[in-house]
């Protein structure tokens, strides 16, 4: 087994711990039935960005690996695969937990060195995933990244980050500060079965309002958009206003991307759940990645659409 961090952003960097440091697992109860913590000691909590990424920051803290949101299609399913465990159900419910990121994170921070340059949580599995309920450890890094004048993001799927809204504000009146959400959707019967471990979509909605209120900036990425499922005009339409409705901006939208190991529990997925549109994806995709570049620009025409649509509305003026 090889306790590697292998984040996207960073897959050739130093081992950060090694079996040595796995502490023993810890069994989840009552709401956290059915997991399995991992607690790791971690030599680095800050994680460089690649020189040559297209990524908008540099800096990124993941202290989660694996996630219990469980989505279908999540990209990070082989970061798992290079601990030796599965990409499949051991993502969903073996979660590695560095219990000892708020404290590396306050020496790294206080290094000389360190010239407060924006950093993005969320880039990897989600800061708010159930784990966090029982660990804060996100909340302890949004603690010393303020106290520390480092401005930061966040990118999640969970209406847990309420939580924190006062830490989040006081960070606000110092430095830079975007709470972003993932809403893919807000079609109840396509998040029940291809996000099964998150909160619902509203929920999320919920959330970015009291970010907005708060004065925080906030928006929502309408992706994974998934061709099938979740991409008609009428669904792009109504995730898009309900975006606007509370509050957020729309930060952009992509299709769904197929890699590897995530392709592979993708794809067996929906031919367990839709057979026909099962072989309509493997028509489509082939051996690509991703759709074709009329399929992009056809999802960001629809959504430039459904954006006019909803400001209009919002305005009371016709499209």
């Amino acid at each position: 087994m090889r306790w590697r961090l292998a984040d996207d952003e960073a897959d050739t960097q130093t081992s950060l711990f090694g079996l040595g440091e796995l502490l023993g697992p810890e069994q989840g109860t009552g709401r956290l039935s059915g997991l399995e913590f991992l607690p790791v000691v971690a030599r680095s909590v800050l994680n460089q960005v690649a020189p040559t990424s297209a990524m908008p920051f540099r800096w990124t803290i993941n202290a989660y690996r694996g996630c219990s949101h469980a989505c279908t299609y999540c990209f990070a399913r082989p970061t798992h695969e290079y601990l030796g465990l599965s990409a499949g159900e051991d993502f969903d419910s073996k979660i590695v937990v560095k219990i000892n990121a708020v404290e590396r994170l306050r020496a790294e921070l206080a290094n000389p060195r360190w010239a407060r340059e924006h950093v993005a949580m969320g880039t990897n599995t989600d800061p708010y995933q159930r784990a966090e309920g029982k660990y804060r450890l996100t909340r302890g890094i949004v603690r010393e990244l303020a106290e520390a004048k480092t401005p930061f993001s966040i990118l999640t799927k969970s209406a847990l980050v309420k939580r924190d809204l006062d830490l989040l504000v006081q960070a606000a009146s110092e430095v830079d500060v975007t709470v972003a959400f993932s809403v893919g959707t807000v079609d109840a019967a396509v998040w029940r079965v291809t996000e099964p471990g998150t909160p619902h979509p509203r929920r999320r909605l919920e959330a970015m309002r009291a970010m907005a209120d708060a004065g925080i900036r906030t928006g929502a990425l309408v992706a994974p958009v998934l061709p099938g499922l979740s991409d008609s005009r009428a669904q792009l339409t109504e995730t898009v206003a309900a975006i606007i409705d509370a509050g957020g901006s729309v930060m952009g939208a992509r299709p769904l991307y197929l890699k590897g190991p995530t392709r592979e529990h993708f794809l067996s997925w929906l031919l367990r759940h839709d057979a026909a549109l099962h072989a309509r994806y493997l028509q489509a995709y082939g051996r690509r990645t991703e759709l074709s570049n009329e399929y992009h620009e056809w999802l960001q025409d629809a959504i430039k659409q459904a954006l006019a649509s909803a400001n209009s509305r919002a305005t009371g003026t016709l499209p």
